[in-house]
């Protein structure tokens, strides 16, 4: 039994860390709207979260009965076994949440337990099976495998049902309000806001009666079966106090909508899903509690488990306070929000995601179904619709604590109001659709609608998407699997698999930490050097020089580590390179995109200089592409294990990197400090090199003839020496467009 308490104790610790992991998940869920439309400082948005979170605590107490007997009939398990399966579930847990936190990519808590307890029972009842000589048939008898089936059912609704809704909804409500909205809202601000806040608040009631403790089952059927009336009350109450506020006051009704249907979601979450946080430890303690209270607690069943219980309230308050806790200071919480706020947004700028064949397709259908519908459509039906639907109308919304909303409060009431009607239309009618699937496909319809998705981001946004719902179908093959195996390794070995997974565990959460750090770290740099918000010319030309410099050094760096790796054939540092060569290469296009910024500020007389500006973007162009080529070169070379340098080769190497990364590194301290720019050394260090190289090029020549250099190795070598002197020709350009375009004023002293 020794061995049993201890598990219970580590599934005691695991919920209180799966609460932290798992909140850091589902946060996007109800924060994405109100974060995104910047409703109201950042500080109030989580007030009003955490209030939500804290009230829907308080109603989850029925929930928990899914992790005792939802997925698994207990009555054929015995105490050991069910620590097992709930071991092996909160291992599973933890770090395939973490993993999509680390990622940000939002996934559905719901969806990870149900295939975690599933895979878990399966390798248990397998073990059970095989111990006992049955036949693996009767594995049925086990698993309850219609909540599987009917969780994949929810996903394929959600995705479906949520986005094609959102579309239609945000069409007909920007058709009726526009992208300039602010005066239609005293014309229709009663009936928008009556008709938001009454669903929003027949949300809160159909989600919080089901699994209230303190609200009769005659309560639950009345607001049930008067769902008309309620409706009906609350949209005459709110929409004469909306309208009341629109005429007379000059607030805008559209914060308290965004807040409230903020706190309906946060209610929500916290009533449905804590139950996938801390059901399975709670599981497991009355287990062990319902065994040792037996004459035999290692072979007692655990029929009682499927008995209803009442959880503590006061745990429930603990367990949300460990929920609040964390929303306010887990920085993957943010991460994760951000990957779903910046695919909704409605301005351009650098897209997280990529592009890939799947995505491509799927726009090009779209614009061709678009165009064909469009040549289909009446001339003065289309310019209607153009004049109401213009997105170059939108103007964002000053700055809320430093950031522009990335899309405004009329769609961020609009995500809101749909998501809590599809989940209260869903719950009515015993539906299986998920709150994280609905929420964020509502989302990502709204912005489609919106038009957000322009011809410049749409195969990004569209791939972002598509790899968000493949993570979800991710995450049950991944659920099941891993608790698969951790099942049978711990049915297997017990305490030791309890050790090695303890520790594989921690292992693995301390490189993500760090992962995530250095992530967050590099995104905050690339935002540091934006010049999104730089109005004045002379210091946005200032902050190009200054940022030119430091990505001419992080070259020479990064440079210099690849070429003293490939004489080492050191592939842990190749590896290293190639991963800060996607760094760099981001850097490139952010001050290309600088470079842009600043053309739009530059009039009248200096468009001389602005023209200017134009080689200087060909020429960070070049570099970044030419250091992309090295170290591609380089980590495909070795890779693939193919020959190393020769020592002829490693010294003729050495030279040409001396000078191109002395070359890039004095070029960077004149344009970092503004020192005056010496010109005509820069150009005379350029021309030694290409002497150099030119030198190189020759004796590989010979190499070649002698037959010392294999073909592989040779074209390598041919590649460093081209690249280096592509990037000292374009380094030496940047500093003459830098010294003629604009004068030694803006250099230095």
């Amino acid at each position: 039994m020794d061995l049993y308490f201890f598990a219970v104790i580590l599934l005691a610790g695991f919920a209180a860390v799966d609460l932290m992991v798992g909140v850091s998940n589902d946060a996007v869920n109800f924060l994405n709207s109100a974060i995104g439309s910047k409703v109201a400082p950042r500080y109030v948005i989580m007030i009003i979260a955490s209030l939500g979170i804290l009230a829907g605590v308080t109603f989850s107490s029925g929930m928990m009965e899914v992790a005792r007997k939802g997925i698994f009939h207990p009555q054929f398990f015995l105490m050991p076994e069910l620590i097992t399966i709930f071991l092996a579930v909160m291992f599973a847990d933890v770090l395939l949440l973490d993993l999509f936190n680390t990622f940000g990519l939002p996934t559905s808590t719901t969806v990870s337990i149900v295939f975690e307890l599933l895979g878990a029972a399966v390798a248990v009842s397998l073990f059970k099976i095989h111990q006992a000589g049955e036949n693996y048939a009767t594995l049925v008898q086990y698993i309850n495998t219609g909540k599987a089936l009917a969780i994949i059912t929810g996903i394929l609704l959600s995705v479906v049902v949520a986005f094609v809704s959102g579309v239609i909804f945000q069409f007909m409500t920007r058709l009726l309000f526009t992208f300039d909205f602010s005066s239609k809202l005293r014309r229709y601000g009663g009936i928008w806001g009556g008709a938001a806040l009454s669903l929003i608040t027949y949300f809160i009631l159909i989600k919080g009666a089901k699994g209230a403790s303190f609200i009769t089952p005659e309560t639950v059927s009345w607001i049930n079966t008067h769902a008309l009336v309620i409706l009906s009350c609350s949209f005459l109450f709110f929409g004469a106090v909306f309208q009341f506020l629109a005429f007379f006051t000059r607030i805008n009704i559209l914060k308290p909508i965004v807040l409230a249907g903020t706190f309906a979601l946060a209610m929500a979450f916290a009533a449905n899903d804590l139950v996938n946080f801390i059901g399975v430890p709670l599981a497991g303690i009355e287990a062990f509690q319902i065994a040792s209270a037996s004459g035999n607690p290692l072979t007692v069943a655990m029929e009682a488990l499927q008995n209803p219980i009442q959880t503590n309230t006061l745990l429930l308050l603990l367990a949300g306070g460990i929920m609040v806790g964390t929303l306010w200071i887990s920085r993957k919480a943010r991460t994760v929000t951000k990957t779903e706020v910046s695919l909704g947004r409605q301005d351009e700028g650098f897209e997280r995601f990529g592009s890939f064949v799947i995505s491509r397709i799927i726009v090009r259908m779209v614009y061709t179904f678009f165009e064909f519908f469009g040549k289909l459509t009446p001339a003065s039906l289309k310019k209607g619709l153009a004049a109401r639907l213009d997105p170059e109308v939108y103007r964002p919304a000053p700055a809320v604590d430093g950031e522009v909303p990335s899309f405004d409060l009329l769609r961020a009431s609009v995500n809101l109001i749909l998501a809590s009607t599809l989940v209260s239309f869903a719950t009515s009618l015993k539906l299986p659709l998920s709150t994280t699937y609905v929420t964020f496909m509502v989302a990502m319809g709204t912005s489609f609608s919106d038009q957000a998705w322009g011809r410049e981001s749409a195969v990004y946004r569209v791939t972002g998407v598509i790899t968000v719902i493949g993570g979800w179908f991710f995450t049950a093959l991944a659920a099941f699997t891993i608790s698969l195996v951790f099942g049978f390794f711990l049915v297997a070995f017990e305490l030791p698999a309890i050790l090695v997974l303890m520790a594989f565990l921690f292992w693995v959460i301390y490189s993500t930490y760090r992962f995530h750090r250095k992530k967050v770290k590099e995104e905050k740099e690339l935002e540091a050097i934006s010049l999104k918000e730089v109005v004045d010319v002379d210091s946005a030309i200032r902050s190009n020089f200054e940022q030119t410099g430091r990505f001419l050094k992080n070259i020479s760096d990064n440079l210099g580590v690849c070429f003293e790796a490939a004489f080492s054939e050191d592939h842990q540092r190749i590896r290293s390179t190639r991963s800060e060569s996607g760094r760099i290469q981001k850097w490139a296009n952010t001050l290309v995109a600088n470079l842009f910024n600043t053309l739009s500020l530059i009039q009248g007389e200096n468009v001389n200089a602005a023209q200017n500006y134009l080689p200087t973007i060909r020429s960070l162009q070049e570099i970044a592409e030419s250091h992309r080529d090295v170290i591609l070169r380089t980590h495909a070379h070795f890779e693939n294990y193919h020959t190393g340098f020769l020592t002829d080769q490693k010294e003729e190497l050495g030279h040409v990197k001396a000078y191109m990364t002395r070359l890039l590194w004095n070029t960077s301290i004149m344009l970092l400090r503004r020192k005056k720019v010496d010109y005509d050394y820069i150009a005379n260090q350029c021309r030694r090199l290409k002497d150099l190289v030119s030198e190189c090029e020759k004796k590989e020549i010979r190499r070649i003839q002698n037959a010392e250099s294999k073909t592989r190795l040779s074209m390598l070598y041919y590649g460093f020496l081209e690249d280096c002197v592509k990037i000292s020709e374009e380094t030496k350009n940047l500093l003459e467009i830098f010294r003629e375009s604009f004068g030694q004023k803006n250099v230095g002293s």
